[in-house]
């Protein structure tokens, strides 16, 4: 049985807690305390429904009567939990915001493997190579989680899914979506290793992206923002699309980009 968690009451911006928390605004502490902040009342409903419940849960006094904010104090305490009673001023200064949302909660960082995935729970698999901006990266998530996809795998040096502003930009996505974090030479092996069509979004691409018929699950690889993915990486996919662009733009951006092949995929396979 999970013991109770338990009530605190924290006003000191000087509080060893928040210095030690407000510090996971920063990738190195995230990863070292296996930590992650998200903000706001909507983002902790929906890591609720997922079932996933955070360490701390701070809020002001005024917020907790919202019922929604009551019930996610219920919920945490009785995970074992610590609910912390506190003023805008900490809020503001955990989350790095003048306006900080009413509920900041602190959550298990996930430590998610290529070897943890079930490519068949899903049709659809996002793959960002080298994604940059974490509001890219937020959107991607949610995305997937709107077309049912099963997760995001981000490959290389992308930016920190963690980060404030991508679970932000996620909406909660990031709470219902498989989250992995590995090397092309990895993951290349480990897709062929079982079923799955390798789909690339490529300047250079012959095929028009409507044009293709798409299998279950169809994995779907965007590259980076500024270069696009890299031939090596392309020539390697099951089929390389592009799609038309019939202004100056030569491309469209990296979410937009996911979100235009997932739906197209998602409409295929329904």
């Amino acid at each position: 049985m999970t013991p109770p968690g338990r009530r605190s009451q924290i006003d000191s911006l000087s509080n060893p807690l928040v210095k030690r928390l407000r510090l996971l605004r920063e990738k190195r502490h995230r990863r070292a305390e296996a930590l992650f902040l998200a903000e706001g009342l909507r983002i902790a409903a929906e890591a609720r429904e997922a079932g996933v419940l955070p360490r701390w849960l701070f809020l002001t006094a005024q917020s907790e009567a919202h019922p929604l904010a009551g019930a996610r104090v219920a919920d945490t305490l009785a995970a074992g939990g610590e609910v912390v009673t506190t003023s805008e001023a900490v809020l503001a200064k955990l989350s790095g915001k003048d306006n900080p949302q009413t509920v900041v909660g602190i959550y298990d960082e996930p430590r998610t493997s290529l070897a943890d995935i079930d490519r068949a729970a899903a049709p659809i698999w996002l793959v960002a190579e080298r994604l940059r901006d974490p509001g890219n990266l937020g959107t991607m998530l949610r995305t997937g989680d709107a077309v049912g996809a099963g997760g995001l795998i981000l490959i290389d040096d992308c930016t920190d899914p963690y980060g404030v502003e991508a679970v932000r930009a996620s909406m909660g996505a990031i709470f219902t979506q498989k989250l992995v974090q590995a090397r092309w030479d990895d993951f290349l092996p480990w897709l062929r290793a079982g079923p799955g069509q390798l789909i690339a979004t490529h300047l250079d691409a012959a095929e028009d992206y409507r044009s293709v018929c798409y299998a279950a699950p169809t994995f779907i690889l965007i590259g980076n923002e500024s270069q696009g993915l890299p031939d090596a990486y392309a020539a390697a996919a099951d089929v390389r699309v592009k799609m038309p662009m019939l202004g100056r733009a030569d491309s469209l951006n990296a979410a937009v980009a996911a979100a235009v092949m997932a739906y197209e995929v998602l409409y295929q396979l329904r």
